[in-house]
């Protein structure tokens, strides 16, 4: 690992505090099997929470708890015993699930490829009642589901308090209220964006809250994006910059994600395109806050990322595509990412020229320049199929979202051309399609700089809004309109249902849809 020691100490120094809250559950909820339902399952109410405090359980026992939201923090369960004295010890088991699928469905037939000790549940044995337990884990969820294990025949237990404590270093007093000429769809794809993003917004910009609770690159750029909208929280946008910057990879790469615990420390991942991406996430710090201190310091980190991105391409300046590498573009078993990488190299050479410029570096300017040039007439010489009308990628020349929505971000072509390529995909026969929120977002975007603002507010509606219909308090990791159980990782147990590269529709709505932006 590569350590600069003062740009992590500058990142320390950056923790933010946490803004708490107590919740209290609003029901108990029965969670049944229907058909109908999203994952197949529905939830109705049973009980209201105040009649669950006088209701007394025993072994086997079991009662599912709706907090009414998506809610991220630390649960509080106060037990008394009820009968005669407690002569065994009270087994609990509790279950904690984002959706209705997470309660419903045995932890034990989880068959998927990432580790099933991601799946929330704890096994709590309690010697002595009356007590108050603190758990000291973390939970992310909705649903919690209490199960008695055991107690003994001679004594049952009441709650007499079940509550969480929330966290988050989302400030929601500097959330500005939208105009009231947006319209209730766009207010609720707001609404839950901003949600979302808070439920993410920790010590750091979280992947994810209950999975995979670390700092990722791709998701921090977007997570800023939103937050410059919303909470303008711009010192945590620079803390995970500076952790980014300070903890590199051997050869100097940018790693895709770091930990914080024990302490700080970049994982051994390495993607190009999320290398590359550590650019343009600075571009857009520095647009916001004017950070120039920042920007002189982060420079040469960024510059290293451009320099080591250009040396993947070959003798054509086209980037390789084989075996040797890890780009992640999208989740998709049957993308190829050549095409998507060399637009996302264009994209950040782009953006490392503007900040080249803001610190009057000529040399690195001449530099950049002759390297846009340079790749993106390979792109077009190489990558466009004029017979087709659009990019192709890898070896078997193939055609994907993916590929034209980075070469319209790139603007390898003129904004008419771009919307034409955009238009002409929606009717594009068995294109390779996208699957997560992260390329959803990049549909957003790039319709909007072609000037397809319509087609960009109709694509929101259908994928996020999708989500609402189905169910979202939080917006997912993954979801596909067409496969609504996929999951890349072999189960949607598993899958993250408040992710921070879905938060952004609160980013669209507040700076290209309802002309006013938070200040």
């Amino acid at each position: 690992m590569n350590v600069n020691r003062k740009f992590v100490e500058a990142a320390e120094a950056l923790r933010p505090s946490l803004h708490e809250a107590i919740i209290m559950p609003e029901m108990a909820v029965e969670v049944y099997a229907d058909d109908q339902a999203f994952h197949g399952w529905g939830v109705r109410q049973e009980h209201r929470f105040e009649e669950i405090k006088e209701m007394s359980f025993g072994k086997d026992d079991s009662f599912t708890l709706d907090f009414g939201d998506h809610r991220v923090g630390y649960i509080t369960l106060g037990i008394t015993p009820v009968g005669s004295p407690p002569d065994a010890p009270l087994g609990l088991k509790l279950i904690f699930g984002e959706m209705p699928c997470e309660v419903a469905e045995p932890f034990d037939q989880y068959q998927g490829w990432l580790s099933r000790s991601w799946l929330q549940e704890e096994t709590i044995y309690v010697d002595v009642l009356p007590t108050v337990i603190k758990l000291p884990r973390r939970y992310c969820f909705r649903y919690m589901k209490v199960i008695v294990l055991d107690t003994s025949r001679k004594y049952k237990v009441a709650f007499t308090d079940i509550s969480c404590t929330t966290v988050t270093s989302a400030d929601p007093s500097v959330l500005r209220r939208l105009p009231d000429h947006v319209s209730p769809e766009l207010q609720k794809l707001d609404q839950i964006g901003v949600r979302t993003l808070a439920d993410c917004m920790q010590t750091v910009f979280e992947d994810g809250p209950k999975r995979d609770r670390r700092l990722w690159i791709g998701d921090l750029r977007l997570q800023a994006l939103a937050s410059y909208y919303t909470f303008k929280n711009h010192d945590l946008v620079k803390r995970c910059l500076y952790l980014f910057a300070g903890m590199r990879l051997d050869g100097g790469e940018v790693g895709a994600c770091v930990f914080e615990k024990p302490h700080p420390h970049v994982d051994d991942t390495l993607l190009y395109d999320y290398s590359l991406l550590f650019v343009a996430t600075l571009y857009d710090y520095y647009i916001e806050s004017r950070d120039h201190e920042a920007l002189t310091e982060l420079w040469p980190v960024a510059w290293e990322q451009l320099q080591i991105g250009l040396r993947r391409l070959d003798e054509n300046n086209i980037v390789r595509d084989d075996p040797s590498w890890w780009c992640f573009i999208d989740w998709h078993p049957d993308l190829n990412k050549q095409t998507s990488a060399q637009a996302v190299l264009i994209y950040c050479l782009k953006r490392g020229l503007l900040l080249a410029s803001a610190l009057n570096l000529s040399d690195e300017q001449a530099q950049l320049v002759h390297a846009i040039e340079a790749a993106s007439t390979a792109a077009f010489t190489y990558l466009w199929d004029v017979d087709r009308g659009v990019f192709i990628s890898g070896a078997d020349a193939q055609v994907s979202w993916a590929s034209q929505i980075w070469m319209v971000l790139a603007e390898v072509r003129n904004q008419d051309e771009n919307a034409t390529l955009l238009e002409h995909m929606l009717h594009y026969p068995n294109p390779i399609s996208m699957n997560t929120p992260y390329m959803y977002h990049h549909l957003i975007e790039a319709l909007i700089l072609s000037g397809s603002k319509e087609r960009a507010v109709e694509q929101l509606h259908y994928y996020w809004g999708g989500m609402i219909e189905d169910g979202a308090d939080c917006f997912w990791e993954l979801y596909n309109p067409q496969d609504k159980s996929y999951s890349p990782y072999g189960s949607n147990l598993i899958n993250s249902y408040c992710h921070a590269w879905s938060c952004t529709p609160t980013y669209f709505v507040r700076k290209y849809l309802s002309e006013s932006k938070a200040n």
